[in-house]
């Protein structure tokens, strides 16, 4: 069974950083790609940020990059998202992606 469980969400002032974690399991991680996407209130899901499954090519939404950096540590199955320079429109529900399959997501809140 796919389990993929987020951590590290929480509520930061602009400007600020966060970094997430997803803890994957119940599949070969270091063969698969991964995703971040997100869920802002009232919003449908965006996407964030994609990896390969060697972590060496990524790509991004224009409206992250520069300031989120997705990586991954194959011999730990996990996940990650560095969020520096965040804004108030970063404000979502971050859900990590294998797949078809997603996790419970990690709510993280930007504001004063």
């Amino acid at each position: 069974e796919v389990q993929l469980v987020e951590s590290g969400g929480g509520l930061v002032q602009p400007g600020g950083s966060l970094r997430l974690s997803c803890a994957a399991s119940g599949f070969t991680f270091s063969s698969v790609a991964m995703s971040w996407v997100r869920q802002a209130p009232g919003k449908g899901l965006e996407w964030v940020s994609r990896i390969n499954a060697g972590g060496g090519s990524t790509s991004y939404a224009e409206s992250v990059k520069g300031r989120l950096t997705i990586s991954r540590h194959n011999a730990k199955n996990t996940l990650y998202l560095q969020m520096n320079s965040l804004k108030p429109e970063d404000t979502a529900v971050y859900y990590c992606v294998a797949g078809a399959d997603r996790g419970q997501g990690t709510q993280v809140t930007v504001s004063s």
